[in-house]
């Protein structure tokens, strides 16, 4: 463990962050576009977010969609100017309660399905139920 050389960050909390100093990774097809973002910076914000006044960061809590990669504390993001379609991850209202399932439409049936399977599907009844569409679920980010 002596013998392992570790190079010391670059990095010092200012604004004069560059990518002198910093040698690219040694793997193939990899390092070329590593240096690209060295030279621009990596901008999240560019990769994540289409649209961003209808764009949200939520937190999940509980485990309704652990079957699609989604965990507890995991953060999502959330585009409310994407319509919701059969399929897809959407943070749902359901009397005043916010949940996170996926949305199933046939016909005139809307049903949240959870991605465990210790919850059940919950069908929507428009005409009982207070119900609409918050947002759809564009990525999750979740810490290793």
């Amino acid at each position: 463990m002596n013998d392992e050389v570790f190079s010391p960050p670059v990095y010092n909390r200012s604004q004069q962050f560059g990518r002198w100093g910093i040698t690219p990774p040694d793997v193939w097809g990899l390092s070329a576009r590593v240096e690209d973002d060295m030279e621009s910076g990596l901008d999240l914000n560019f990769h994540l977010i289409r649209n961003k006044p209808a764009t949200f960061l939520m937190r999940v809590s509980g485990d309704a969609m652990t079957g699609a990669g989604i965990f507890n504390g995991d953060l999502v993001v959330v585009d409310r100017s994407l319509k919701a379609v059969d399929g897809k991850i959407v943070i749902a209202m359901l009397n005043g309660e916010m949940l996170i399932r996926r949305f199933e439409k046939t016909f005139n049936k809307i049903r949240l399905i959870p991605d465990t399977k210790r919850l059940a599907p919950i069908d929507i009844d428009l005409s009982v139920a207070d119900f609409s569409i918050w947002g759809v679920v564009t990525y999750c980010i979740h810490s290793l």
